[in-house]
């Protein structure tokens, strides 16, 4: 076997190792997910205030993780660097919220610094430590235990195995409280508008229709001619047409148009009622830009725009190229 094919064998060992490392620790956690835990989610989920996560070093890293994963499903949180609290930033915590503090140690010397603090301010405390025995474990009032037998890291020193199990236990907390507090898909919506999920549980038709000028409108008595200038003109690919009280009797589209043309070359000069599609799909504006995708849907296809109406009277189109541009499709 050459050289080289040894070091690739080490190198995939090592891989696997730490996975297994990893993997069986987070494993582990399962015994200890009992009382104090139960205690802790039931601590977060009925707090006023916010939950203020701290940790230093990698633990620090993973707290701003947390934080994200608990502001994200339903609890406000936000991280509060322990160096920088012992400078003033302890001014951001009150007596109703609640501290979330990662140190494998649980003698983390910034974090042992403001413990004291923190108990005067009156918060109360949960901690995600690897010492029952330690200073910042005697400080809370929930402790769960997220200890490992050893670090991933074959020196034996770089945070590695303790950081995940941290992070897991994080996320199971955060996900418990999550389902307590009955949190759902449009809540998370909500927090994530930016997102896929945000934009098809929050966006309206109002929001994506084309609307004003940008919308062709006819007479059930315009010629077809008078209808293609009018689409020519809004840039859609449709007309509504309307009845003599406004109200939407049909819609005609650039493609109705050019198929009457090639079927009698004195179409142009004709009224559109004649070509348009009666009783078209429509949606209204305050629906969810969602069902317009569906109501567009018509054997296995998709109609390239639907009219959007209100009390009977066009007011928009909703056109399919105008929901993969906002990436609903």
């Amino acid at each position: 076997m050459s050289k080289s094919s040894n070091y690739d064998e080490a190198i995939i060992s090592r891989g696997i190792a730490v996975l297994e490392s990893e993997g069986s620790a987070v494993m582990d956690l399962r015994e200890r997910v009992g009382e104090a835990f139960v205690k802790a989610v039931n601590l977060i989920a009925s707090s006023g205030g916010k939950l203020v996560i701290t940790g230093m070093g990698k633990s620090g890293s993973i707290g701003r993780k947390l934080s994200g994963t608990f502001a994200s499903t339903g609890t406000p949180s936000f991280f509060m660097h322990p160096a920088e609290s012992i400078h003033g930033d302890l001014g951001m915590l009150t007596a109703d919220d609640i501290v979330l503090a990662l140190s494998n140690s649980g003698e983390t010397e910034e974090i042992v610094r403001i413990l004291p603090a923190i108990a005067r301010i009156g918060a109360r405390m949960i901690s995600l430590v690897g010492r029952a025995e330690s200073t910042l474990a005697q400080y809370s009032e929930v402790v769960l235990d997220v200890a490992v037998k050893e670090e991933a890291c074959p020196l034996g020193l770089a945070p590695t195995t303790s950081t995940t199990a941290a992070l897991a236990m994080g996320d199971a907390l955060a996900l418990a409280v999550m389902e307590v507090r009955n949190f759902t898909s449009e809540d998370y919506a909500l927090r994530h508008p930016g997102g896929t999920l945000g934009r098809r549980l929050l966006m309206l038709v109002s929001d994506v229709m084309r609307s004003g000028d940008a919308i062709a409108v006819v007479s059930e008595n315009a010629t077809v001619m008078e209808a293609m200038f009018a689409i020519t003109k809004s840039g859609a690919g449709a007309s509504c047409v309307v009845d003599q009280d406004g109200k939407l009797a049909g819609i005609v589209t650039d493609g109705d148009i050019r198929r009457s043309i090639l079927n009698d070359e004195k179409a142009l000069t004709k009224t559109v009622s004649g070509i348009m599609t009666r009783d078209p799909r429509v949606i209204a504006p305050d629906r969810l830009a969602t069902e317009g995708l569906r109501a567009m849907e018509y054997k296995g296809k998709l109609i390239g725009e639907i009219a959007v109406v209100e009390d009977g009277k066009p007011v928009g189109v909703l056109m399919l190229k105008d929901l993969v541009s906002v990436g609903l499709v």
